[in-house]
């Protein structure tokens, strides 16, 4: 090396990282023709880490704090320079930095529904989405498996690799799962759980700790959601016979108690006659609900045979 171009370098005697923008996981410390001098100061704030690369290779990590670079304190560097005393001269290395800050709200959910065996209903497509957050944990499984030598690397950068890793986890907790597609609403907190603990094993292999999960929505396509409120309807439909007779016996309830006054003999008239349709239609076993009886989808209200449109509310049938 010419005095000029030992005059024309420079020596870096401070390395720090003040992060400028969110959204940053990892940062390279500008060395262009630059050395690090022997007994420089290496500061790593609270939410990095810091990485040494020499010609490549994976060297020493550095936690939060005030470090001093010599051999005392680079031992992988030092032995990969064979240097058995400390050095005097300048050395260059690459010097990486990484958030370890939570990375929070970030978005999840499925692009297109996911087909699943429900127990109840067979075959059914379910969408879901919800949010997690994750930090970088291991900074040498980072930069091996995902950042590499870029000068910058960013959550947005990340964003599809991670979702589509949670979707396909997701299927498959969905098909492990014993809950019926009906309870999963009720157990959102359970089924996140389930999600997350099959997908912290991709994360990890990422150098990233999957930190929270959150299920916000299980839901089917519109299609299929109209099958289940018409299957509802029919249900609730199969219980008007129970609920006129409930109807008829608190109407016989409340004549007993009022005996004398018009009121009293409408109201005594009015549950003698329908507790008398109830009874007409035990006995006959049709009065009370037809044989092959169809009611409207929409509104719940009888259906004439073969009708085509609900009389009451017009809805298609």
């Amino acid at each position: 090396m010419s005095l000029t171009d030992f005059l024309n370098k420079q020596f870096i005697r401070v390395i720090q990282w003040n992060e400028q923008q969110d959204g940053v996981l990892a940062y390279r410390y500008p060395m262009q023709d630059m050395e690090i001098e022997n007994g420089g100061q290496l500061t790593v704030r609270e939410t990095q880490l810091a990485l040494f690369v020499n010609e490549g290779q994976i060297a020493d990590v550095f936690g939060p704090g005030l470090h001093t670079l010599n051999t005392r304190n680079l031992p992988i560097l030092t032995d990969l320079m064979n240097w058995s005393k400390d050095f005097e001269s300048p050395f260059k290395s690459d010097v990486y930095f990484f958030s370890t800050r939570l990375q929070m709200d970030q978005k999840w959910g499925t692009a297109t529904p996911v087909t699943i065996r429900d127990r109840e209903f067979g075959a059914i497509r379910v969408r879901s989405y919800g949010t997690y957050a994750y930090r970088v944990a291991d900074p040498r499984a980072f930069f091996k498996n995902v950042s590499g030598t870029r000068e910058a690397y960013y959550v947005a950068d990340l964003e599809g690799q991670l979702r589509a890793m949670i979707v396909e986890r997701m299927a498959d907790a969905f098909a492990e799962s014993d809950l019926p597609f009906l309870d999963m609403a009720q157990n959102q907190s359970a089924l996140a759980e389930k999600i997350a603990g099959a997908t912290q094993p991709g994360f990890s292999a990422l150098g990233l700790d999957l930190n929270q999960f959150v299920v916000q929505s299980v839901s089917l396509p519109d299609e299929l959601q109209k099958i289940m409120d018409q299957r509802i309807g029919r249900g609730m439909a199969g219980d008007v016979s129970q609920l006129t007779q409930f109807e008829a016996a608190e109407s016989l309830e409340e004549a007993a108690q009022n005996p004398g006054g018009t009121a009293g003999m409408g109201v005594g008239l009015g549950a003698g006659v329908a507790m008398a349709q109830v009874l007409m239609g035990q006995a006959g076993g049709t009065a009370a609900k037809p044989a092959g009886a169809r009611f409207c989808s929409d509104c719940g209200k009888p259906l004439p045979a073969g009708a085509r449109f609900c009389p009451e509310c017009g809805k298609q049938q």
